[in-house]
Protein backbone atom coordinates (compact mmCIF):
# COMPACT_ATOMS: atom_id res chain seq x y z
CA UNK A 1 0.00 0.00 0.00
CA UNK A 2 3.13 2.20 -0.27
CA UNK A 3 2.97 4.81 -2.54
CA UNK A 4 6.69 5.99 -3.85
CA UNK A 5 7.51 9.47 -5.50
CA UNK A 6 10.87 11.08 -5.98
CA UNK A 7 11.26 14.30 -3.83
CA UNK A 8 11.83 17.38 -5.58
CA UNK A 9 15.06 18.72 -4.47
CA UNK A 10 15.53 22.08 -3.41
CA UNK A 11 17.29 24.32 -5.30
CA UNK A 12 21.11 25.74 -4.69
CA UNK A 13 21.61 28.50 -2.79
CA UNK A 14 23.66 30.01 -0.45
CA UNK A 15 23.26 30.52 3.15
CA UNK A 16 21.63 33.94 3.60
CA UNK A 17 18.87 32.63 0.92
CA UNK A 18 18.32 29.02 2.84
CA UNK A 19 17.72 30.65 6.16
CA UNK A 20 15.19 32.75 4.29
CA UNK A 21 13.82 30.03 2.61
CA UNK A 22 13.04 27.93 5.57
CA UNK A 23 11.83 30.72 7.88
CA UNK A 24 9.49 31.55 5.05
CA UNK A 25 8.39 28.28 5.13
CA UNK A 26 7.85 27.65 8.75
CA UNK A 27 5.62 30.91 8.68
CA UNK A 28 3.45 29.16 5.51
CA UNK A 29 3.02 26.18 7.79
CA UNK A 30 2.76 27.32 10.76
CA UNK A 31 -1.20 27.25 10.96
CA UNK A 32 -2.59 24.82 13.55
CA UNK A 33 0.96 23.17 14.79
CA UNK A 34 3.34 23.72 17.66
CA UNK A 35 6.78 24.41 17.39
CA UNK A 36 9.54 23.19 19.82
CA UNK A 37 13.00 25.44 20.72
CA UNK A 38 14.65 26.16 17.25
CA UNK A 39 17.80 24.69 16.31
CA UNK A 40 20.17 25.80 13.27
CA UNK A 41 21.78 23.79 10.93
CA UNK A 42 25.50 24.06 9.12
CA UNK A 43 22.82 26.44 6.24
CA UNK A 44 21.25 28.08 8.93
CA UNK A 45 17.93 26.11 8.16
CA UNK A 46 15.28 25.83 11.07
CA UNK A 47 15.26 21.79 12.15
CA UNK A 48 13.01 22.28 15.50
CA UNK A 49 10.11 19.83 14.36
CA UNK A 50 6.85 21.14 14.26
CA UNK A 51 3.73 19.28 16.81
CA UNK A 52 0.42 19.07 14.53
CA UNK A 53 -2.97 18.60 15.79
CA UNK A 54 -4.68 15.70 13.82
CA UNK A 55 -8.50 15.72 13.50
CA UNK A 56 -8.82 11.82 13.44
CA UNK A 57 -12.77 10.86 14.30
CA UNK A 58 -10.91 7.45 15.18
CA UNK A 59 -12.62 4.09 15.41
CA UNK A 60 -13.88 1.70 18.44
CA UNK A 61 -12.60 4.75 20.91
CA UNK A 62 -8.92 4.68 19.60
CA UNK A 63 -7.94 7.86 17.78
CA UNK A 64 -4.76 10.04 16.75
CA UNK A 65 -4.62 13.39 18.33
CA UNK A 66 -1.40 14.78 17.38
CA UNK A 67 1.22 14.06 14.83
CA UNK A 68 5.08 15.61 15.06
CA UNK A 69 6.99 15.97 12.28
CA UNK A 70 10.75 16.88 12.13
CA UNK A 71 11.80 20.05 9.55
CA UNK A 72 12.26 19.68 5.98
CA UNK A 73 15.95 19.04 5.02
CA UNK A 74 17.78 21.29 3.16
CA UNK A 75 19.79 18.06 1.52
CA UNK A 76 18.14 17.52 -2.11
CA UNK A 77 18.32 13.71 -1.37
CA UNK A 78 16.57 13.45 1.92
CA UNK A 79 12.69 14.55 2.86
CA UNK A 80 13.80 14.53 6.65
CA UNK A 81 15.97 15.64 8.69
CA UNK A 82 17.62 13.49 12.02
CA UNK A 83 17.41 14.87 15.36
CA UNK A 84 19.45 14.38 18.21
CA UNK A 85 16.33 12.31 20.08
CA UNK A 86 16.38 10.12 16.87
CA UNK A 87 17.31 7.55 15.95
CA UNK A 88 19.86 7.69 12.87
CA UNK A 89 17.85 5.58 10.87
CA UNK A 90 14.47 6.89 12.42
CA UNK A 91 12.32 9.15 10.19
CA UNK A 92 11.89 11.17 13.59
CA UNK A 93 7.67 10.89 12.63
CA UNK A 94 5.72 10.30 16.20
CA UNK A 95 2.04 9.79 16.42
CA UNK A 96 0.45 10.57 19.56
CA UNK A 97 -2.88 8.70 20.24
CA UNK A 98 -5.45 8.31 22.91
CA UNK A 99 -7.46 5.20 24.13
CA UNK A 100 -11.13 5.95 25.64
CA UNK A 101 -12.88 3.01 27.22
CA UNK A 102 -16.79 4.18 27.21
CA UNK A 103 -17.79 0.50 28.66
CA UNK A 104 -17.94 -1.20 31.42
CA UNK A 105 -15.38 -3.23 31.80
CA UNK A 106 -11.64 -3.15 31.52
CA UNK A 107 -10.70 -3.62 27.76
CA UNK A 108 -7.35 -4.03 25.91
CA UNK A 109 -6.99 -2.10 22.33
CA UNK A 110 -5.04 -3.70 19.67
CA UNK A 111 -4.79 -0.67 16.76
CA UNK A 112 -3.27 0.00 13.40
CA UNK A 113 -2.59 3.12 13.07
CA UNK A 114 -1.23 4.56 9.38
CA UNK A 115 0.81 7.14 8.67
CA UNK A 116 -0.22 9.29 5.30
CA UNK A 117 0.86 11.16 2.79
CA UNK A 118 -0.84 14.47 1.70
CA UNK A 119 -3.14 12.77 -0.88
CA UNK A 120 -3.91 10.32 1.71
CA UNK A 121 -1.16 7.68 0.23
CA UNK A 122 -0.44 5.23 3.38
CA UNK A 123 3.37 5.73 3.76
CA UNK A 124 3.67 3.13 7.28
CA UNK A 125 1.20 1.10 8.90
CA UNK A 126 2.06 0.78 13.36
CA UNK A 127 0.51 -1.94 15.65
CA UNK A 128 -0.13 -0.69 19.22
CA UNK A 129 -1.65 -2.11 22.37
CA UNK A 130 -3.45 -0.48 24.85
CA UNK A 131 -3.70 -2.86 28.10
CA UNK A 132 -6.38 -2.56 30.60
CA UNK A 133 -8.02 0.53 29.61
CA UNK A 134 -10.50 0.20 32.63
CA UNK A 135 -14.30 1.82 32.52
CA UNK A 136 -14.77 5.59 31.65
CA UNK A 137 -10.57 6.18 31.71
CA UNK A 138 -8.51 7.65 28.75
CA UNK A 139 -4.77 6.26 28.22
CA UNK A 140 -2.33 8.27 26.38
CA UNK A 141 0.76 6.74 23.94
CA UNK A 142 3.02 7.81 21.37
CA UNK A 143 4.44 5.83 18.33
CA UNK A 144 7.11 6.44 15.68
CA UNK A 145 6.44 5.86 11.95
CA UNK A 146 9.78 4.20 12.11
CA UNK A 147 12.25 4.01 9.02
CA UNK A 148 10.79 5.74 5.76
CA UNK A 149 12.74 5.48 2.64
CA UNK A 150 14.29 9.50 1.75
CA UNK A 151 12.58 8.80 -2.00
CA UNK A 152 8.96 8.74 -0.32
CA UNK A 153 6.41 11.62 -0.52
CA UNK A 154 6.17 13.78 2.70
CA UNK A 155 4.16 12.31 5.51
CA UNK A 156 1.53 14.68 6.48
CA UNK A 157 -1.21 12.69 8.61
CA UNK A 158 -2.06 10.00 10.66
CA UNK A 159 -5.34 8.10 11.32
CA UNK A 160 -6.40 4.72 13.34
CA UNK A 161 -7.16 1.85 10.73
CA UNK A 162 -8.19 -0.49 12.61
CA UNK A 163 -8.75 -1.70 16.22
CA UNK A 164 -9.35 -4.34 18.22
CA UNK A 165 -10.38 -4.97 21.56
CA UNK A 166 -11.00 -7.48 24.32
CA UNK A 167 -12.15 -8.02 27.84
CA UNK A 168 -9.01 -7.41 29.62
CA UNK A 169 -8.84 -10.82 31.46
CA UNK A 170 -8.85 -12.92 28.48
CA UNK A 171 -6.70 -10.97 25.98
CA UNK A 172 -3.37 -12.69 24.97
CA UNK A 173 -0.42 -12.20 27.47
CA UNK A 174 2.05 -9.14 27.12
CA UNK A 175 5.26 -10.29 25.22
CA UNK A 176 7.50 -11.56 27.47
CA UNK A 177 4.64 -11.68 30.37
CA UNK A 178 3.11 -15.16 32.19
CA UNK A 179 -0.11 -15.68 33.11
CA UNK A 180 -1.18 -16.92 36.48
CA UNK A 181 -1.65 -20.70 34.75
CA UNK A 182 1.62 -20.70 33.31
CA UNK A 183 0.09 -21.07 30.16
CA UNK A 184 0.33 -18.57 26.97
CA UNK A 185 -2.22 -18.56 24.25
CA UNK A 186 -1.47 -16.35 20.93
CA UNK A 187 -2.37 -16.65 17.35
CA UNK A 188 0.27 -15.36 14.60
CA UNK A 189 -0.30 -13.45 11.66
CA UNK A 190 -1.01 -16.20 9.15
CA UNK A 191 -1.04 -16.76 5.42
CA UNK A 192 -3.07 -16.94 2.47
CA UNK A 193 -2.61 -18.56 -1.32
CA UNK A 194 -4.88 -18.88 -3.21
CA UNK A 195 -7.90 -17.78 -1.29
CA UNK A 196 -6.55 -20.58 1.15
CA UNK A 197 -6.12 -19.16 4.65
CA UNK A 198 -3.94 -20.37 7.67
CA UNK A 199 -3.48 -18.97 10.97
CA UNK A 200 -1.17 -20.89 13.67
CA UNK A 201 -2.51 -20.98 17.97
CA UNK A 202 0.55 -21.23 19.73
CA UNK A 203 0.49 -22.59 23.39
CA UNK A 204 3.40 -22.08 25.22
CA UNK A 205 4.55 -23.31 28.59
CA UNK A 206 5.85 -20.89 30.52
CA UNK A 207 5.10 -21.89 33.84
CA UNK A 208 7.13 -24.19 36.41
CA UNK A 209 5.10 -27.12 35.89
CA UNK A 210 4.44 -29.79 33.42
CA UNK A 211 1.12 -28.62 31.13
CA UNK A 212 -0.63 -31.51 28.44
CA UNK A 213 -2.89 -31.24 26.09
CA UNK A 214 -4.73 -34.35 24.12
CA UNK A 215 -6.71 -33.45 21.19
CA UNK A 216 -8.10 -30.64 19.64
CA UNK A 217 -8.22 -26.62 21.14
CA UNK A 218 -11.53 -25.46 21.81
CA UNK A 219 -12.65 -22.55 19.88
CA UNK A 220 -15.36 -20.43 19.80
CA UNK A 221 -16.24 -17.89 17.32
CA UNK A 222 -17.41 -14.57 18.02
CA UNK A 223 -18.67 -11.26 16.27
CA UNK A 224 -17.77 -7.91 16.67
CA UNK A 225 -19.79 -7.36 19.69
CA UNK A 226 -17.75 -10.57 20.83
CA UNK A 227 -21.31 -12.84 20.90
CA UNK A 228 -21.47 -16.44 19.35
CA UNK A 229 -21.76 -16.57 16.18
CA UNK A 230 -24.10 -19.58 14.63
CA UNK A 231 -24.20 -21.76 11.72
CA UNK A 232 -19.93 -22.32 11.17
CA UNK A 233 -19.20 -26.09 11.34
CA UNK A 234 -15.85 -26.30 13.21
CA UNK A 235 -13.64 -29.57 11.72
CA UNK A 236 -11.02 -31.93 12.96
CA UNK A 237 -8.37 -31.42 11.20
CA UNK A 238 -7.80 -29.03 7.84
CA UNK A 239 -7.30 -32.59 5.36
CA UNK A 240 -10.86 -31.44 4.45
CA UNK A 241 -10.36 -28.26 3.68
CA UNK A 242 -6.88 -28.47 1.99
CA UNK A 243 -6.04 -32.03 1.63
CA UNK A 244 -2.10 -32.23 2.07
CA UNK A 245 -1.98 -28.55 2.69
CA UNK A 246 -1.53 -28.57 6.63
CA UNK A 247 0.18 -30.83 8.71
CA UNK A 248 -2.64 -32.70 10.22
CA UNK A 249 -0.98 -35.02 12.57
CA UNK A 250 -3.47 -37.30 14.19
CA UNK A 251 -4.55 -36.01 18.02
CA UNK A 252 -2.55 -37.53 20.60
CA UNK A 253 -1.89 -36.41 23.66
CA UNK A 254 1.12 -34.25 24.24
CA UNK A 255 3.22 -32.82 27.29
CA UNK A 256 4.81 -29.35 27.62
CA UNK A 257 7.68 -29.50 29.74
CA UNK A 258 8.55 -25.87 30.89
CA UNK A 259 9.67 -23.32 27.79
CA UNK A 260 8.06 -25.70 25.65
CA UNK A 261 5.62 -25.15 23.05
CA UNK A 262 3.06 -26.50 21.10
CA UNK A 263 0.97 -25.29 17.71
CA UNK A 264 -2.63 -26.40 15.97
CA UNK A 265 -3.82 -24.71 12.47
CA UNK A 266 -6.55 -22.95 11.87
CA UNK A 267 -7.71 -23.18 8.06
CA UNK A 268 -10.17 -22.44 5.76
CA UNK A 269 -10.98 -20.91 2.29
CA UNK A 270 -12.38 -17.68 1.54
CA UNK A 271 -14.82 -19.01 -1.26
CA UNK A 272 -17.85 -16.71 -1.91
CA UNK A 273 -21.32 -18.32 -3.70
CA UNK A 274 -24.61 -18.06 -2.92
CA UNK A 275 -25.59 -16.57 0.42
CA UNK A 276 -24.14 -14.24 2.76
CA UNK A 277 -20.56 -14.25 3.26
CA UNK A 278 -19.71 -14.79 6.91
CA UNK A 279 -16.51 -12.91 8.86
CA UNK A 280 -15.46 -13.56 12.05
CA UNK A 281 -13.30 -11.21 13.93
CA UNK A 282 -12.43 -12.58 17.02
CA UNK A 283 -11.95 -16.78 18.51
CA UNK A 284 -11.76 -17.37 21.80
CA UNK A 285 -9.57 -20.48 22.46
CA UNK A 286 -8.85 -22.83 25.30
CA UNK A 287 -6.01 -24.97 24.88
CA UNK A 288 -8.62 -27.65 26.20
CA UNK A 289 -11.64 -28.25 28.20
CA UNK A 290 -12.09 -26.01 31.47
CA UNK A 291 -8.47 -24.34 30.52
CA UNK A 292 -8.47 -20.39 31.04
CA UNK A 293 -10.12 -18.65 27.97
CA UNK A 294 -7.82 -16.42 25.23
CA UNK A 295 -9.49 -14.14 23.04
CA UNK A 296 -7.45 -13.97 19.44
CA UNK A 297 -8.12 -11.81 16.54
CA UNK A 298 -7.74 -13.73 13.11
CA UNK A 299 -10.07 -12.07 11.27
CA UNK A 300 -11.26 -14.54 9.70
CA UNK A 301 -12.87 -14.12 6.11
CA UNK A 302 -14.92 -17.57 5.91
CA UNK A 303 -17.02 -16.51 2.75
CA UNK A 304 -19.96 -18.45 2.40
CA UNK A 305 -18.23 -21.94 2.82
CA UNK A 306 -19.91 -22.14 6.43
CA UNK A 307 -16.29 -24.22 7.56
CA UNK A 308 -13.53 -23.85 9.85
CA UNK A 309 -10.62 -26.51 9.84
CA UNK A 310 -8.44 -26.54 13.17
CA UNK A 311 -5.33 -29.53 13.71
CA UNK A 312 -5.14 -30.83 17.12
CA UNK A 313 -1.71 -29.94 19.40
CA UNK A 314 1.50 -30.98 18.52
CA UNK A 315 4.63 -30.58 20.02
CA UNK A 316 6.79 -27.72 17.81
CA UNK A 317 9.79 -28.40 16.61
CA UNK A 318 12.76 -26.65 18.21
Amino acid sequence: MRRSAPLRPAPGRTAPFLSALAATALLLTACGTEHGGANTGAAGAAESPSRTRVDDPGKDGVRVTWLTLPSPSPSPTRGYSVSADSLPEDSGIVAAYEATNKGRETLTYTAVITFMSADGGAMAHQTVTVRDVGPGRTVRSTVRAGVLPPTMPRVTGAKVLEVTKVPSREAPAAPGACPASGIRVSADRGDAAMGLRVVGLHLDNCGTRDYSVDGYPVLELLDDDLRHIDGVKILDGGGGIAPGGVDDKPAGPVTLKPGQSALATLVWRNTTQFGTAVNVPYVRVRAKAGAAPVIVTPNLDLGTTGELGVTAWRAAED
